[in-house]
């Protein structure tokens, strides 16, 4: 996430844009049988369930809107044309399930000859959950499209063993996708065994809500690997980022994690800042130590702007750089520093032997670098194919 990017209301817009017709589901009533086309955009407004025999075209926004419930089953390919409006989105009371397995995931991917990161825009869900001063924002790439509310255990569907790559497709520097956005997204909402390889900007970004996620890898995200703001107050479990040998960054900071408190770092006064919890965490930097800074990470962990983190058996390793400026844990900002209530334990095994600590004036008793972590196992993603 970088500094000003994103675009808060606090009023709900007044009408949403007129749906168009989604080509590969019938019109009217729920529809249980699969879908025989292989065309998707529009709207979904009733149940829908795709055929996993099919290959399907993402050629336009696919948006699930309230009422709506998008069925994909396991072993189902979505390929979506390369644009920044190519991209799925779930709206409030909407639901999308993926319900891929080990054996057969469910793929989003680019439909690019030659595939790469930012082809395509990436998964977006806007739930009903708590946001950080009770605001309610507005979709990055949409600001017709809310997200925020007071419903903590709010219900998007279920999403399990999803690959999603290719994403973070921009129509400005300060307008982009993330891999998986989850906006205001409640804990009834069950998300496990997600992989995210070659993504522009963010892995995945947390906007508040109190969603929890399970077993998620991350490779070579062009920005931060998992970010967070707007008060967050879930748990993500096994998670794993890696940048792999030769990889280059277009990003000035990028961190392993960047967690703001509130949005943007504008309200520093807001209630229920982010307090998140992450259990089992492995950053490994597989480049070869470079004084080149696009092969640089800014920092490990960057929990700034009253964010208050719970990290526990984390681990960093590799012989990458973090660069002279960064840190393996930096809780500073100039809108303001991480809660100092915060519990850090992470193990350094980077070779480059970075500054491991910056914390300004204030005091953090809780936060450390220290052996003996063994952060998230790898076993957990046999199913993704990745070579660890």
């Amino acid at each position: 996430m970088k500094k000003n990017k994103f675009f808060l209301r606090f009023l709900v817009a007044a009408a949403l844009t007129a749906p168009v017709v989604l080509t590969s589901c019938d019109k009217e009533g729920d529809d249980p049988k699969p879908v025989a086309e292989n065309s998707l955009s529009g709207s979904v407004t009733n149940a829908k369930t795709l055929d996993a025999s099919v290959v399907y075209l993402l050629d336009g926004p696919l948006i699930v809107e309230n009422g709506g419930v998008l069925n994909i089953p396991a072993g189902t390919t979505i390929k979506a044309k390369k644009g920044f409006s190519n991209y799925i989105l779930v709206l409030q009371g909407g639901k999308i399930n993926v319900s891929g397995t080990a054996e057969r995931p469910v793929r989003m991917t680019s439909n690019a000859a030659k595939p790469e990161a930012g082809d395509w825009g990436g998964l977006i869900i806007n739930g009903r959950a708590p946001l950080a001063g009770g605001a309610t924002g507005s979709t990055e790439i949409n600001s017709a499209y809310t997200y925020g509310g007071t419903n903590a255990a709010d219900n998007s569907g279920s999403i399990t063993y999803l690959i999603l790559e290719y994403t973070g497709a921009r129509s400005s520097a300060d307008v982009e996708h993330n891999g998986l956005t989850l906006n205001g997204v409640g804990s009834g909402t069950v998300i496990e065994n997600i992989y995210i390889p070659h993504g522009s900007d963010d892995g995945v970004e947390f906007f508040g809500g109190s969603v929890n996620v399970k077993n998620l890898l991350v490779v070579n995200s062009d920005d931060d690997m998992f970010d967070v703001t707007q008060g967050w107050n879930g748990t993500l479990e096994n998670c794993y980022g890696i940048w792999t040998a030769g990889y280059s960054s277009t990003e000035s900071d990028a961190s392993g994690v960047e967690a703001d408190g509130n949005f943007d770092g504008n309200f520093p006064d807001h209630t229920n800042q982010s307090n998140f919890t992450i259990k089992n965490m492995t950053i490994d930097l597989k480049l070869a130590a470079s004084s080149n800074p696009t092969q640089q990470m800014n920092n490990v962990l960057k929990i700034r702007r009253g964010a208050k983190a719970n990290i526990i058996n984390a681990l960093v390793k590799g012989n990458g750089n973090i660069k002279s400026a960064g840190a393996v844990i930096d809780m500073t900002d100039k809108k303001g520093n991480g809660d100092v209530t915060s519990t850090i334990s992470i193990t350094n095994q980077l070779t480059s032997n970075p500054t491991e600590y910056k914390f300004g004036e204030d005091v953090f008793p809780n936060v450390k670098v220290e052996a003996g972590n063994s952060g998230c196992a790898t076993n957990v993603f046999i199913w993704t194919g990745f070579q660890f």
